[in-house]
């Protein structure tokens, strides 16, 4: 592609008629004929190796400031958003092919757009999604390292999305992936927000800012769907004015509201308004989180043309997605459940709604991830302790951090108000777990979910699904 076709006018060269062969913002994956983006993060400034660049075969170099370069370099305001403008144009722009759908808040968002997934699947749409868990074109299932996967590869999967013919994109959308603007030039049909705990503080230093990175979102959309239940939700609608707007929640003066009729292991019922209107809803997920979930997910696809009783189809069969409030099988007079809850605010949702379908005692199995934001630790413990009858203190993915130190800052939270037992190794933990359960006891075992692996000191990946680790533990007790 030549320079200039590249550029699209946001830039001005001499160069206009080099071939470029490739682009990037990766000093590892510069090529002869590349252009080079200069890009400031977090612990390294990729202006600081631009000459280097162009030694090593780049034919230019993209800067906010000159180098003393010469006409190899192309000096632009921002080169975050000039990336995103070129890797559209490398990739002959297919966000403008397919229409977007992007979920974003602290929790919920997996489940979510998998559930806006199926109602557009079903109503006729070919659907790519991006998430947590897996990347998927239509039933293709694509591995991903990232809830938002950076500029380029987001564009290159956009393109193999439209050319296997997707007409929507259903994505979760991270903090990180708005503040460091890998989503781009993606501008979103509709924007839905859930809610937002403390999470990611490591990373965005305050909940001000972490909020701050939520909300670019709602500058790129036309359509917003917003928790208002939520007090960051309700801060969001007040302030943004660049799209339309509806709320959702359990307050009747929500555009789209909600009351639960029954809740229990097998399913849930409850109504949803809107516009006057009350529309029962049956579904095989439980929990109120789901609730919310869902009705957020059906305003969505309403602001796309697909009727609530439509979407009212889709999901009285859906069984949830895997890792989030997902039963194990033990063939036991107890049961096991699975679910990715790792902030204070999920495991307090996740043991509140299955506490009103245990029959006896409530353990909770919980770790926190090392190398992450650290205040939150005592305050996982301190949810649950509250809603838990019987605590498991364990290891999550520890990293570069002793699992004995993190454990130490989870006990920190606690009131020692319930009985709780310390088994650092997460594998014997869950042994331990099924040994002490009882008939009509609930464990849950909370913050791995979906994953299937543990991350150990020195970025070392093994092999650890919970699913498989039950069905072992349960041969030995």
């Amino acid at each position: 592609m030549k320079l200039y076709e590249l550029l699209e006018g946001n830039a001005v060269t001499v160069l206009d008629d080099i071939e470029i062969m490739g682009i990037t913002d990766n000093t590892k994956k510069v090529r002869k004929g590349y252009i080079f983006v200069c890009i400031k993060g977090e612990n390294f400034d990729g202006h600081s190796m631009a000459k280097e660049m162009l030694e090593k075969g780049a034919s230019v170099v993209i800067t906010e400031h000159s180098l003393n370069l010469g006409e190899r370099e192309i000096i632009v305001e921002n080169t975050r958003d000039f990336y995103g403008m070129i890797c559209a144009k490398w990739f002959e722009h297919p966000e403008r092919k397919m229409k977007f759908i992007g979920v974003t808040g602290t929790n919920g968002k997996t489940t979510i757009t998998n559930v806006i997934k199926k109602i557009l699947t079903d109503n006729g749409h070919k659907v790519g999604l991006i998430g947590t868990i897996q990347n998927e074109i239509g039933d293709e299932i694509i591995h991903t390292e990232n809830t938002t996967p950076f500029t380029y590869d987001l564009m290159e999967l956009y393109a193999k999305m439209a050319d296997a013919g997707c007409d929507y994109v259903v994505m979760e959308v991270s903090s990180f992936g708005l503040y460091q603007k890998r989503i781009g030039i993606t501008h979103f049909s509709t924007a839905l927000f859930t809610n937002l705990t403390q999470d990611h503080l490591d990373y965005h230093k305050t909940m001000e800012n972490y909020y701050q990175a939520k909300k670019m979102l709602f500058d790129v959309c036309d359509n917003a769907i917003i928790n208002t239940d939520d007090e960051y939700g309700k801060r969001l609608f007040d302030e943004i004015d660049k799209c339309k707007k509806y709320s959702y929640g359990e307050s009747e003066n929500r555009d789209f509201s909600l009351k639960l009729v029954s809740i229990n292991a097998s399913g849930t019922n409850f109504i949803l308004k809107n516009s006057g209107e009350e529309y029962d809803v049956k579904m095989l997920m439980t929990g109120m989180f789901n609730v919310m979930n869902v009705t957020g997910a059906i305003a969505v696809c309403l602001t796309q043309g697909i009727s609530i009783e439509k979407s009212i189809e889709s999901v009285v069969n859906y069984g949830g997605v895997k890792g989030r409030c997902e039963v194990i099988p033990t063939g036991r007079d107890f049961s096991v459940i699975c679910d990715y809850a790792h902030t204070p605010d999920a495991i307090e949702n996740i043991l509140i709604n299955v506490k009103k379908c245990t029959e006896k005692r409530l353990i909770c199995l919980f770790g926190c991830g090392g190398n992450r934001d650290s205040a939150k630790r005592p305050k996982m413990a301190e949810s649950a302790e509250k809603y838990a009858d019987y605590l498991i203190i364990t290891s999550d993915n520890p990293r570069n951090e002793k699992p004995e130190d993190i454990i130490d800052d989870i006990l920190k939270g606690l009131k020692n108000q319930k009985p709780y037992d310390i088994v650092t190794d997460r594998r014997e933990a869950i042994y331990h777990a099924l040994r002490i359960a009882e008939k009509g006891d609930v464990i849950v075992l909370a913050g791995k979910g979906h994953e299937d692996y543990q991350v150990l000191p020195d970025n070392v990946h093994i092999h650890f699904d919970e699913r498989e680790i039950v069905a072992e533990g349960l041969k030995l007790i």
